[in-house]
């Protein structure tokens, strides 16, 4: 059985009762016509997602982590400073070390211009070394199959 299955009668078992009971919840769900309804959409939600949807993530996942990175770092330091960005406590804060919030909106703007300028240099120079890397010469396959060896 092993050698033309490939695996145990056991397996085969499994998987037989698999089908079936895979087969008999089909025939008690087709009768219900709501139940080819969300067939059908659960079929078109998949052709969608992976033939449409799929290659788009994939692009779009190359590119968002040079947005990502710098948004977070800002959104964080935003968060961080927020009391000093928005002035709030402005006269208790100047009060207690004699300065103002003044710099805090225009430092965290710098920052967050400078960060997306970064990581946008990092894309384009990513993106042109990339393509100029030279191609790996092609070394000649050897045939490593038990065939050969056998003579």
């Amino acid at each position: 059985m092993r050698r033309f299955y490939g695996a145990s009668g056991w397996h085969l078992a499994a998987l037989l009762m698999c089908f079936l009971v895979a087969g008999y919840a089909i025939w008690l769900v087709a009768a219900d016509p709501l139940a080819w309804l969300m067939l059908l959409w659960f079929l078109g939600a998949v052709v969608i997602h992976d033939l449409v949807l799929f290659p788009v993530y994939a692009l779009v996942t190359r590119s968002v982590n040079y947005v990502r990175v710098p948004a977070l770092a800002s959104g964080l330091l935003f968060l961080l400073f927020f009391p000093g960005i928005v002035r709030q406590g402005a006269g208790s804060f100047q009060d207690a070390t004699g300065l103002t919030q003044q710099p805090y909106l225009f430092r965290w703007l710098l920052f967050t211009a400078a960060a997306f300028a970064l990581s946008a240099i990092i894309y384009v120079l990513r993106g042109k070394l990339g393509k100029r890397t030279p191609a790996k010469p092609d070394r000649p396959h050897r045939e490593t199959s038990r065939a050969s060896h056998r003579g």
